[in-house]
């Protein structure tokens, strides 16, 4: 297979459903698939053979933060991101774009790109179309977002068809400014909730024929509904021969209605979040083990999970939360990376033997009826 090169394997009969793959310069992608998110060049508290050993085949790393510290130039240095942390496999790193909403207090926009104030020291940090494709070639990097334009939801109509324009002018740009021929650019569709505009966009990143597709601006404040929605409204526009990836999204049940809709790559901070606050994913829903039920519960968190948190009962993970035993968020972090690992694995799976709606159903019949006694 050539680089870049998008293979389906399957593609489900009862619904949208895609079992893929694609290949980076580090390695082919199985999909759908489940990116941790490994912010400042780590996935927090987890080691590199710990993170293999969870199933991850690729792993996010964020553009803002690695720019900050220790530098991009740093990182070329030190022979790129890969090198640096020490993971061999596939790595994404996005544009910076999410940062225009989440740090909308420290940043102004123009057409140029936006005026950052660094939430570390107050320093000015500007960021471009231009510079954001720099940044994410020193990084080295197996996947480059392009820099778009991300707003808050629900919003006005002017807000949205402004942000998204800018979002295509901007993909423009960095597909001019992006030279590094073993790193594959993705381009990001925006437009809010309007549908109308969400295919525009769609259709018009299409025409600038990258190796892969994102479907951003979502899980921003709007109802899941309402993203599930959208989601069915965009992959219809999106080439079928493309990576498919819907940013920052989710939940478990974000992931599976995702993937029934013909969305390949997720990721999101919440395994490693939730982790670190005594949360744990498991077939029946959430388990919070600071929960006093959990005290002198001998049972593993799951009985078929594979991760070194399970080897433990529930009563010693509650121990390590009720202690402030820097173990405790170790553990719950590996078992919920692993646990969504299992969850895409098994998609996987089902979508090979035409019986994702089964699965797909059987999740959400677990997951509804909870942790049991």
């Amino acid at each position: 297979m050539g680089l870049f090169e998008y293979t389906l394997r399957n593609k489900d009969a009862q619904t949208e459903a895609r079992r893929g793959s694609f290949t980076t310069a580090h390695g082919v992608v199985e999909f759908p698939t489940f990116m941790p998110v490994g912010t400042r060049g780590s996935v927090k508290g987890v080691e590199v053979r710990q993170l293999e050993e969870t199933g991850a085949q690729i792993v996010l790393g964020n553009t803002y933060h690695l720019m900050l510290r220790p530098g991009a130039e740093t990182i070329r240095e030190l022979g790129g991101l890969h090198e640096f942390c020490g993971w061999k496999k596939p790595m994404l790193t996005d544009s910076g774009g999410f940062q225009l909403f989440s740090l909308a207090k420290l940043n102004k926009i123009s057409e140029e790109g936006a005026i950052f104030q660094s939430h570390i020291d107050g320093r000015r940090i500007e960021l471009s179309p231009e510079s954001s494709m720099a940044i994410q070639e020193a990084l080295g990097s197996d996947i480059a977002m392009a820099f778009d334009h991300v707003i808050s939801l629900p919003n006005s109509r002017a807000a949205v068809e402004d942000a998204m324009r800018r979002t295509l002018r901007w993909a423009k740009r960095c597909k001019k400014a992006h030279t590094r021929e073993d790193q594959a650019l993705f381009g990001i569709v925006q437009g809010g909730l309007e549908f109308d505009l969400r295919r525009e966009c769609a259709e018009a990143l299409a025409q600038l024929d990258l190796p892969g597709y994102a479907i951003g601006g979502l899980s921003v404040g709007e109802e899941p509904q309402e993203m599930y929605d959208c989601i069915s409204a965009v992959t219809p526009y999106l080439p079928q021969n493309k990576p498919r990836y819907l940013m920052g999204v989710g939940t478990p049940a974000d992931i599976l209605e995702g993937i029934k809709r013909g969305v390949d790559m997720f990721d999101c901070v919440m395994p490693s979040r939730n982790g670190r606050n005594a949360m744990a994913f498991t077939d029946y829903g959430p388990m919070r083990l600071r929960n006093a039920r959990y005290e002198r519960d001998p049972r593993p968190l799951e009985e078929n999970c594979p991760c070194p948190a399970c080897k433990r009962s529930r009563a010693y993970i509650r121990h390590l939360f009720s202690v402030g035993e820097m173990l405790g968020p170790i553990l719950l972090t590996i078992h919920n990376v692993t646990y969504y690992q299992r969850l895409v694995a098994g998609a996987r799976k089902a979508i090979e033997e035409n019986r994702f709606l089964e699965y797909y159903n059987e999740r959400f019949e677990g997951w509804r009826a909870g942790v049991p006694d």
